[in-house]
Parts: C-alpha cells; structure tokens; sequence
C-alpha cells in the first residue's frame, strides 16, 4: 500500500509558485501564509476548490491570481516521480505482488493529475482522501481501505514519507515503511522476499 506524495511523485507548492513570484523572500512568505501545506491539506480532506480559493481570495486579495493558480495549475505542483520509485512499482507487478494506493490527496487535485501518471493502471485499487473525505491518520481510511483492498491488516506493508501516518497505520495491525528513498525500500522489499 503506497502514498503518493513524496513517495511514487514528488510534490512542493513551491514547484508552482516559484513560476510566479520572483523574489526569494515573497515566495518564502507566500508559501508560509498563503498558500500553505497545512491549507492545503483541507482539499485532501474534501473541500472543494471554489470554497477555498474564495475564502483566501477574500484574506489575501492582491495574490486572487497565485491563489486560482494553485486550484488550476495543481499538476505544476507535482514535477515528477522520485527517482527509482515507478521502477521498483513495476518489477513488484511483474512479481504478481498485489498493489494498492492510500494517499491524502485532493478529489479535484487527483483528477488534474491521475491522467498525467499511467504507472497508477497497474494498481487493483486507490483510496484517495479527498474522495472519501477521510484523511490520515484517521483510522477511518485504514479501516475503509483494508475493506475495499479485500486485506486483513497484517497482510499489508504501507509506505509513507510521514511517519505519523506510518504510526497509524501500525496501530490498525500494518507492517509500515517510512519512506526516504527507493534504494531503502528496495532493500527492504527484497528482506521481505517481494522482490
């Protein structure tokens, strides 16, 4: 069971917004007050776009366009997958192991991106927050995923890059991962005979 972010795809607002502001110290405050990750995280939770780039256009009214930028241009967020990460999801497919996604991402976000990233085809299912409107570490997702994967929990390794998402995930019963880098995991992988 893999995460995305920062796990199969590489993901910082400031890919985006940097396009946008030039100046080092603005960018630096933008991304702290305005356009922040926590802020951020209320789409992977469910709220839609529109709700949110109204409210914040109305906080902050000279950055309206940074901010519909954020909701229009979300993909320039993602610049690419992390080195080594589509690779090792491949060779785990070709071995026949099983693969799933668990990720804290927007429904709207996840429908900009989804078309840009055909590695996702070869995964049996994908739980995504902002279409479920749980997000982790709520133990609800958990217990939503297992059902819809068809998986008790000690059948399951979940990897994330946060490691309070990976605690969560040991509580309900799953092996966890916490994610820094591909060759880690594949050496943990192979410890595991998945590879």
């Amino acid at each position: 069971m893999f995460d995305i972010g920062n796990v199969l795809y590489r993901w910082d607002l400031r890919c985006l917004f940097e396009k946008l502001i030039a100046d080092p110290e603005e960018l630096d405050w933008f991304l702290a007050q305005v356009v922040t990750p926590e802020w951020h995280f209320l789409h992977d939770a469910g709220r839609p776009f529109a709700d949110m780039v109204a409210e914040r256009s109305r906080e902050f009214p000279e950055y309206q366009e940074h901010i519909i930028a954020y909701s229009e241009r979300f993909p320039e967020t993602i610049p690419g997958p992390v080195e080594g990460m589509l690779e090792l999801v491949r060779a785990l497919a070709d071995r026949g192991v099983p693969l799933f996604v668990i990720s804290n991402f927007g429904a709207e976000s996840w429908a900009q991106f989804r078309p840009s990233a055909p590695i996702f085809e070869i995964f049996s299912d994908i739980v995504i927050s902002g279409e479920e409107k749980l997000i982790k570490p709520d133990a609800e997702i958990f217990e939503l995923a297992l059902n819809r994967f068809g998986r008790r929990a000690d059948q399951c390794l979940f990897i994330d890059d946060r490691l309070d998402n990976i605690e969560a995930g040991e509580a309900m019963g799953l092996a966890g991962h916490h994610f820094s880098d591909a060759a880690r995991l594949e050496q943990e992988l192979k410890a595991l005979r998945l590879l």
